[in-house]
């Protein structure tokens, strides 16, 4: 059995011409050759850098612009609600108590987060490290997207 394929033929006006079997002249050869002036030559304005607030509103932002490029699901009202019940705020907030830390593995950060799953959930182009309020928020996110579909699907401890 062999496969037929069906060409249409474009009509003339659709059809492409290669750059070798056109010939340019007059007035459009003048236009195709313009030179930009050092007006519409000037380079573009400097992209604008945006500043977050070095507090949990402006980390929280942060992480969900990071978690926007990387396709991590949640949102502010998610983030905050873990982060105060978690953490109370403290990004270097440390469990020394629970089963994590009697392991030797102590949970850290906004997310109280172990450092093997921070290890195994860290986005890259955040710091590499589980203290930092954004790499923090991002790691944790993105554990939470893995394990339960987004952050705000987490209503108790991990």
């Amino acid at each position: 059995m062999s496969a037929h394929r069906i060409f249409r033929r474009r009509p003339a006006s659709a059809r492409r011409i290669s750059a070798a079997g056109l010939a340019v002249t007059g007035a459009l050869a003048a236009a195709l050759a313009f030179t930009p002036t050092a007006a519409s030559a000037a380079p573009a304005a400097p992209a604008t850098q945006i500043v977050y607030p070095n507090n949990l509103d402006g980390w929280i932002l942060e992480a969900l612009d990071v978690m926007a490029v990387h396709g991590i699901p949640g949102t502010f009202e998610g983030l905050h609600r873990n982060i105060l019940r978690e953490s109370s705020g403290n990004p270097l907030a440390v469990n020394n108590w629970d089963i994590n830390a009697a392991n030797g593995t102590p949970s850290k950060g906004l997310l109280q987060v172990i450092d093997p799953t921070f290890a195994a959930y860290w986005v890259p182009g955040t710091p590499n490290d589980p203290f930092h309020p954004v790499a923090n928020i991002v790691a944790a996110a993105n554990y939470a997207a893995d394990r339960y579909g987004s952050i705000d699907n987490v209503f108790g401890p991990y």
